[in-house]
């Protein structure tokens, strides 16, 4: 059991996620989890609202993944993927060519969500290199979004009202279009394509690639997009004959309703980046997909230039494999309408309160956007207490529960939101 001393050590002394030392948010010990529930070191029970950041659709302690790791620990934990392969690594990379469009061809493992963004922005600049234009060398994205927060992948996120502005002054700078302002299901118009459009046409000659949450932006404000904002960017790239780089890290296996999010506008981008829930939350693992023309291109200038120490790691690779069969295996989508018909019927009483300016739900997504930022120790505390935990953010409370949450703890955790929000 955690201790209190434990715990004051851990204030002291290690970094938790956007936190300070001087003065840290408060943290809860957990004892063991199974299933959708994490046991407190206080023997408290909470439902878990948040899947561990999207990534442990079947929860946790499940058998058939825990059976996975345990034979692949067996057999390796890990070897060098560089001149060497392994089983685990191939039969992933098959799955996931074959459950992805068919132009996506090949597949780049790597340690993270992140990393996987890092390798699609080095992908894109050597494709140009290898092309013979080294000056197609700008990103374009959209206001709004979150694609991870190493180096690179921060110049690509919000530059003003994202995590990273505190580091603006040294990043690439890049080019940013207004967010989409046209909601997932609200009647689309024209001129909320305009700013995108624009900013590629003028920047023609040096746009590497778009780069895009599709239809989900996460971490930038848990907001749903239009589907047809995403058809247009595919027609624009292809138009001006740059690449479009689509993040599926948070979107991908089912999470807002289709196996991947860009599928609600029917668009093939030419590099995928997937992570989270690619394990099913047991591993860290990152992977980048890319067509066979965007390969060549890159070959055609020599070696793709990163290699991390970890990559193809097979333990990651094993419990991936077993994950996205158990996924494929099982009515996911059947799920995932359940669980948002819940969370629609639960967070809709939280529409019109005081200090609530939307509800929106996706998929397993559901969300409660404040007026204003939310004290995050206070409300943790009472969603706590309620027995629920869900980690809110700037002016969100928002929930990605894991698949196999049930009924009566989908209105448990939902009536503690809106019982919290209305405080």
């Amino acid at each position: 059991m955690i201790s209190a001393e434990d715990l004051a050590f851990d204030a002291t002394h290690i970094w938790h996620p956007y936190t300070s030392l001087t003065s840290p948010l408060p943290v809860y010990g957990i004892e063991s989890a199974q299933g959708c529930e994490l046991t407190l070191s206080d023997g408290r029970v909470l439902i878990d609202g948040m899947a561990s950041w999207w990534a442990c659709i079947h929860g946790y302690n499940h058998p058939r993944l825990n059976a996975a790791i345990a034979d692949q620990l067996s057999k390796m934990s890990h070897v060098m993927f560089g001149g060497i392969t392994h089983q685990p690594a191939i039969d992933l990379a098959k799955l996931l060519v074959e459950i992805t469009p068919d132009a996506l061809e090949t597949v780049f493992f790597s340690d993270s969500g992140s990393i996987a963004i890092e390798v699609a922005l080095k992908m894109a600049l050597q494709y140009w290199v290898g092309g013979g234009k080294r000056d197609r060398n700008q990103f374009v994205t959209v206001r709004g979004g979150y694609h991870g927060d190493t180096y690179h992948a921060m110049s690509v996120c919000d530059p003003i009202g994202g995590m990273h502005s505190l580091f603006a002054s040294s990043l690439p700078k890049y080019l940013f279009a207004d967010r989409p302002k046209i909601q997932f299901n609200q009647s689309w118009n024209e001129s909320d394509f305009e700013s995108l459009r624009s900013l590629v046409i003028q920047n023609s000659q040096v746009v590497a690639a778009i780069v895009l949450e599709p239809i989900v932006q996460g971490a930038g404000g848990m907001y749903f997009y239009h589907p047809t904002y995403l058809r247009r960017v595919r027609e624009l790239c292809d138009e001006v004959g740059c690449l479009l780089i689509l993040d599926e890290i948070a979107t991908g296996f089912g999470r807002s309703g289709r196996l991947f999010a860009m599928e609600y506008g029917d668009v093939v981008p030419d590099i995928l980046c997937l992570g989270k829930a690619l394990t099913g939350g047991y591993m860290t693992l990152g992977a980048t997909m890319t067509t066979r023309a965007v390969a060549n291109g890159i070959s055609a200038g020599g070696v793709l230039m990163h290699g991390p120490t970890f990559m193809g790691n097979p333990l990651a690779c094993r419990v991936a494999l077993e994950s996205l069969r158990l996924l494929l295996s099982m009515d996911w989508l059947g799920e995932v309408k359940r669980i948002e018909a819940g969370l629609r019927r639960g967070l809709e009483a939280a529409r019109g309160g005081l200090g609530v300016a939307d509800v929106r739900v996706l998929g397993a997504i559901g969300v409660v956007e404040m007026n204003e930022p939310v004290d995050v120790a206070v409300v943790q505390r009472e969603l706590v207490q309620r027995g629920v935990w869900v980690r809110p953010f700037g002016k969100l409370v928002y929930v990605m529960p894991p698949f196999c949450i049930s009924d009566k703890q989908l209105v448990c955790l939902t009536r503690a939101i809106v019982e919290v929000c209305e405080l």
